[in-house]
C-alpha cells in the first residue's frame, strides 16, 4: 500500500527549489521506470526488481531519505495473485545541498523485490504506481504507474544480482558485538542514544535511525566513535504530537561508512 511522505521529508523540500508535481508525461526526459525478471527462486518465490534509471545529474531516494527527500512508496492494488512482497533495499548514497543532507541514488536505483504468489499455479502481475522524489538543481516530487507480468523461466539478471550485493551487511557480518539504546524524554518527542560495538565502516561514518512505526519519524543523527563503540543520537517526533512509546525491539539503524553499510535490526536497553 502506498504511504504519505514524512513529515520530516515535507518539512525540509520546503527549504528546497520546488516544482510542482510533474504529471507522468512530463517525467519522461528526467526518469524511466521498468520491472525487471529474475525468475524463480529455490524456493518457489519470483525474483524480480524495479529499476529508475535517471537523467545525468539527477538523484533520487532511499527509504530513509534524510533532511531533504521524498521516500519511494508503492501502491500495488492493482497486481494479481500477490502476496508477501520483501523489497531489498542497496546501500545508499550520502549528499549534501543546500546545507541539508539527503540519502538517496543517482544514476540509477535497482530494487530486488522477492514475491510470495498467493497461487504457486497462477502467474504473478505487478500492477500499480510508484511515488518518488528526484532532486538536481529543483527538487521534483512524482508518481509512474508500472504493469508488468512476471516471467517464472527468467534467467538470472545481472543487474538484480549487482543490486542483491549491494546490499547492507546484517550485524553479524559486519562484526557488531552489541547494541544497545538509552531513550529519555526531550522537549518535542524522546531522545535516543545508540551505543555500537563493532568495527569501522570507513571514513565519516552516519547512523541512521528508523523507528519502526509508521507514525514516527527520527531526526538527523549525531554520529561520533570511541574506539571500537560507535555513538548515535537522535530525537524521535511523532507527527501528530501526542504521546507514544518507543519499542527497541523494533528500531532499525543504518549505519553508512565509506567501505560498507551495516544494517541492524533492534537494540537492548542501555
Amino acid at each position: 500500500m502506498s504511504t504519505r511522505f514524512s513529515a520530516l521529508a515535507l518539512v525540509a523540500l520546503l527549504s528546497l527549489p520546488l516544482a510542482n508535481p510533474a504529471p507522468a508525461a512530463g517525467l519522461d526526459d528526467l526518469v524511466q521506470i521498468e520491472i525487471l525478471d529474475g525468475g524463480l527462486t529455490p524456493r518457489g518465490t519470483y525474483l524480480g526488481a524495479i529499476r529508475m534509471t535517471l537523467s545525468e545529474g539527477w538523484k533520487t531516494y532511499w527509504r530513509a531519505p534524510g533532511e531533504a527527500g521524498i521516500p519511494p512508496s508503492f501502491d500495488w492494488r492493482g497486481s494479481r495473485n500477490l502476496g508477501e512482497v520483501s523489497i531489498t533495499w542497496p546501500a545508499p548514497e550520502v549528499f549534501e545541498q543546500s546545507g541539508l543532507r539527503s540519502i538517496g541514488y543517482t544514476d540509477q536505483m535497482v530494487l530486488p523485490i522477492e514475491i510470495t504468489p498467493k497461487d504457486a499455479n497462477r502467474p504473478v502481475r505487478l500492477r500499480g504506481e510508484m511515488e518518488f522524489g528526484v532532486c538536481k538543481d529543483i527538487c521534483v516530487p512524482g508518481n509512474l504507474d508500472f504493469d508488468h507480468t512476471l516471467d517464472a523461466g527468467a534467467p538470472r539478471n545481472p543487474a538484480i544480482v549487482a543490486a542483491l550485493a549491494r546490499r547492507p551487511y546484517s550485524a553479524a557480518e559486519a562484526g557488531v558485538t552489541s547494541a544497545t539504546c538509552r531513550i529519555s524524554p526531550s522537549q518535542d518527542g524522546m531522545r535516543i542514544e545508540a551505543r555500537i560495538a563493532m568495527p569501522s565502516t570507513g571514513g565519516s561514518e552516519l547512523a541512521v535511525f528508523e523507528p519502526g512505526d509508521p507514525t514516527l519519524w527520527a531526526g538527523e543523527a549525531q554520529t561520533r566513535r570511541q574506539g571500537n563503540t560507535l555513538i548515535a543520537s537522535s530525537e524521535i517526533l511523532n507527527a501528530g504530537g501526542t504521546a507514544f512509546a518507543v519499542d527497541r525491539s523494533r528500531i532499525r539503524i543504518t549505519v553508512l561508512g565509506a567501505k560498507r553499510a551495516v544494517d541492524i535490526h533492534g537494540c537492548l536497553p542501555g
